[in-house]
């Protein structure tokens, strides 16, 4: 497992993921960030990061489940590398810790879901050895 990703369990360490998540969800606000994840914590949310001299450069956000259809599994809810950080290698090291991460945690399966426009992240998943096994509905309420 790699040194250089933790798990953010501190309000500071939290509000260091921000600038990094925000390029994922533009919808956040900094203020209300810390309090959220906090909360999602409390139902299972887990907030790893990478960080390289100094700079958080990628997060990834998951939880544990178990369902019928996936048996114990690892749910990516937010992966996302620092713009300044892409094509350095931070992106795969932090999906490698997380699969590592998930079989660690007993899971059968790992899974994320990627927005249709998200072309770059479809590439990097698929070269990951991934593979695209639903389309994902939605309905605003």
């Amino acid at each position: 497992m790699s040194n250089r990703i933790r798990l953010a369990e501190t309000r500071e360490a939290i509000a260091r993921c921000f600038p990094v998540i925000v390029e994922l969800r533009p919808h956040l606000e900094a203020e209300g960030f810390v309090e959220q994840v906090l909360r999602q914590q409390a139902q299972g949310y887990r907030l790893a990061y990478l960080e390289d001299a100094g700079e958080v450069k990628s997060c990834g956000g998951y939880r544990i489940s178990e369902s019928l259809s996936s048996g114990r599994f690892m749910y990516v809810d937010d992966l996302v590398t620092a713009s300044t950080g892409r094509s350095h290698g931070y992106g795969g090291e932090l999906l490698d810790w997380l699969i590592a991460r998930a079989r660690e945690e007993g899971c059968v399966k790992f899974e994320l879901d990627s927005g249709v426009q998200r072309f770059g992240a479809h590439r990097f998943y698929l070269t990951k050895r991934m593979d695209i096994t639903a389309h994902h509905f939605a309905l605003k309420l």
